[in-house]
């Protein structure tokens, strides 16, 4: 069951991410963040879990800090969201290219509930990728910092190393989704 915790959470992740809306869309951007926590509720995910899911990118992208999480959702959540970001929120963030290379070595490091919220948050992005690319072609790829070849890069790595640490049924349809994008992307 969800408690008020949830609600809570949902409650900031709204207010912390208003103005937000995904790369190049006027999709709001708490529609993903509601799209990772409902994936990591279908695939086992206790509360914490899918409080993290809702949260995962507070630090990097909502200014929040690891404190703050920890104060008003406990210390398992902000450990969790801690290991799903890829920076800690600071401006500027490092590079992309050093950013995504560290999140990469360091996912055999994650705990289990990181790697769910995780596999869920790369699984949701590529299919709406992948969905994009349906829609609008190969110009999706302007909207990435990495272009096309880096953002595909980045997705096979993802999906490789997390068939080996996510719960099998989850790491193949990550690798279905991303396999996709590599089609329509072609």
């Amino acid at each position: 069951m969800l408690t008020h915790r949830f609600d809570d959470a949902l409650a900031c992740a709204a207010a912390w991410h208003r103005t937000q809306t995904r790369k190049g869309t006027s999709i709001p951007y708490l529609s993903h963040l509601m799209a990772v926590s409902a994936l990591v509720l279908e695939h086992g995910g206790d509360e914490n879990t899918a409080i993290a899911g809702l949260l995962h990118d507070a630090i990097e992208d909502a200014g929040q800090s690891r404190e703050t999480l920890s104060d008003r959702f406990g210390p398992d959540v902000a450990a969790i969201v801690a290991e799903c970001s890829d920076s800690d929120g600071t401006a500027p963030k490092p590079a992309w290219d050093t950013r995504k290379h560290a999140y990469l070595a360091n996912l055999p490091q994650k705990s289990a509930k990181a790697i769910l919220v995780t596999t869920c948050d790369k699984l949701h992005n590529a299919t709406a990728i992948a969905e994009d690319l349906r829609r609008h072609g190969p110009a999706v790829f302007d909207r990435f910092t990495a272009g096309r070849d880096g953002t595909l890069w980045y997705y096979r790595s993802l999906a490789d190393s997390l068939a080996r640490l996510a719960r099998p049924d989850l790491g193949r349809r990550l690798a279905r989704a991303v396999a996709e994008m590599e089609h329509l992307a072609a």
